[in-house]
């Protein structure tokens, strides 16, 4: 059995069965493969051996993209997925961060490297004659080492959502061990048509739709996501399979629905962050089933659903997942809810999600000490995720570290309000936040988008918040941002610093606020007003 994602790619190297499609193209696994192997001798042959084998990656959901991740694998070197969306400086740091000596683009991406001081990198673009030729002239491929499952297979940046981006060193074991997991959970194979729409330099889409694909020998569709185009891929590629992360059932949920949306090929759609209504609308939509997870790319704590997990709840950790008080290194008490399912007992049950048992998968952050110094601390990991857990083991979310609200002299977590609001139907997305106090403290604010064909006016808010039995008085949005977007990375988390720092204002929308004690919205501002 292949211990390595290398040694998994070599099984597929005589596989006739479809491996790759994209557009009107079809490559075999067993093509797929040897297109890689003769990019990876091209690149091996091409590097600066006294240097850090690190090649980067500058790409879109390509088969250009498929094949340097392949390549890494069978070539026995590092990957350095470098987030494209990402630009200037903030591009330039991510290069520099990964010691990249090598950074593979294509005509698409290439000029975002204009101007940018790369130093001694060398820029490699897949359109050019110089690629084809390197490639075809690379002779034979010898693996620049044989890895072990702890070496590392591709550094892939985190989000940046609550600071700047830091290189996850994700080993071969990470890759192999969820995407075996996933394979045989959802039994993935040769039949099996799987959509990659994330983005390839991120870990949802490399360990929950590049690797159960690479094991169960399905066909991959890399594609660049688009909600109004979702359904027509399915259908075209006959797509059995997809991952996400984020908010893409959001997306897809709010393009208008036709009669015929379940009269499609895929049963399931596998992924995290989606709410418990998204999960059950797109569920009955389009015919699948949804299963929704919790993971971050270092992977060092996993939270799974099971049968009978409650609405709210993403499921229960793996052995040594906890919840812990960051100040007191305690574990915390479990939470208490009252008749109406409010937590009543916040300040003492909510906590970091850690791992008590030390860093899991995680192989740390590349070349950022004072990073790997923050999430290992007394042994344990820490996630920077804030959670509550019930007395029966069920486990919420709470937000991040940076979610938490001080109103009134009461801690308030984000995560709570955010899903009583979701269950506002004109609502499509929400993100609350913090916003400073006159006084002293936070007051909450709630940037809310609205379905494409809904409205909503003040008072049928306050009809709906005074609805909700579990939710204080205190967790009343103080001002509401009714908007046409939510800022967000390219895995589709929304960055709620960018919202924080433009306070309370309508942004590109509409503003609405409330008296400090009062539960009554009026208009305060309109864009451009």
């Amino acid at each position: 059995m292949a211990e390595t994602v290398q040694q998994l790619l070599r099984e597929r190297a005589e596989d006739d069965n479809p491996g790759v499609r994209y557009g009107d193209r079809t490559w075999s696994w067993r093509e797929h493969v040897a297109e890689s192997s003769a990019i990876a001798a091209a690149l091996i042959g091409a590097a600066d051996d006294t240097r850090p084998m690190h090649i980067g990656s500058l790409l879109g959901n390509t088969p250009d993209m498929l094949r340097a991740m392949a390549a890494a694998a069978l070539g026995g070197y590092t990957l350095c997925g470098i987030n494209n969306t990402r630009r200037r400086d903030g591009l330039l740091k991510d290069i520099r961060r990964a010691e990249c000596q090598i950074l593979v683009t294509d005509a698409e991406h290439r000029p975002l490297l204009d101007g940018l001081d790369l130093g001694d990198v060398r820029v490699l673009d897949t359109s050019t004659h110089e690629w084809g030729a390197l490639v075809s002239e690379a002779g034979t491929f010898r693996p620049y080492r044989e890895v072990e499952a702890m070496d590392t297979f591709m550094m892939i940046f985190t989000s940046g959502t609550s600071g700047d981006p830091k290189a996850v060193q994700v080993n071969h074991l990470m890759v192999l061990f969820s995407g075996l997991n996933l394979q045989g959970r959802f039994e993935l194979g040769a039949d099996d048509v799987c959509y990659v729409a994330m983005p390839l330099f991120h870990s949802n889409a490399v360990v929950a739709g590049w690797s159960p694909e690479v094991c169960g020998g399905a066909t991959i569709v890399p594609a660049k996501f688009s909600a109004s185009r979702f359904l027509d891929d399915v259908r075209s590629y006959g797509v059995t399979y997809m991952n996400y992360v984020g908010k893409p059932l959001a997306y897809v949920l709010a393009t208008p629905e036709l009669p015929d949306d379940a009269d499609n090929t895929l049963r399931v759609a596998f992924g995290n962050e989606a709410s418990d209504r998204d999960i059950d609308e797109f569920s009955r939509r389009f015919g699948c089933d949804v299963w929704d997870g919790f993971g971050s790319t270092e992977l060092a704590v996993i939270i799974t659903r099971e049968p009978g997990t409650p609405k709210g709840s993403i499921g229960k950790g793996f052995d040594g997942v906890a919840i812990y008080n960051s100040q007191t290194i305690q574990e915390c008490a479990v939470a208490v809810f009252d008749e109406h399912g409010a937590l009543t007992n916040a300040a003492e049950a909510t906590g970091e999600l850690v791992n008590t048992q030390g860093a899991g998968y995680f192989n740390g952050y590349y070349n950022d000490q004072s990073a790997n110094d923050e999430r290992m601390r007394h042994g344990m990991y820490w996630s920077g995720d804030l959670a509550y857990r019930d007395a029966d083991g069920w486990i919420y979310l709470a937000g991040r570290t940076a979610d938490w609200m001080r109103v009134d002299g009461e801690n308030l977590a984000a995560a709570p309000i955010e899903r009583v609001l979701q269950r506002l139907p004109a609502v499509n997305r929400v993100a609350v936040y913090a916003v400073p106090d006159e006084h002293v403290g936070d007051q909450v604010m709630a940037a809310i988008v609205l379905q494409d064909d809904a409205s909503l006016t003040p008072a049928e808010l306050e009809e709906f918040l005074a609805a909700q039995p579990d939710l204080s008085a205190k967790a009343w949005p103080r001002f509401v941002r009714i908007a046409p977007d939510l800022p967000s990375t390219a895995t589709n988390k929304v960055l709620k610093r960018e919202l924080a720092l433009e306070g309370a204002t309508p942004g590109a929308g509409v503003l609405w606020a409330r008296a400090a004690r009062g539960t009554s919205y009026s208009v305060e501002a309109v864009v451009g007003v």
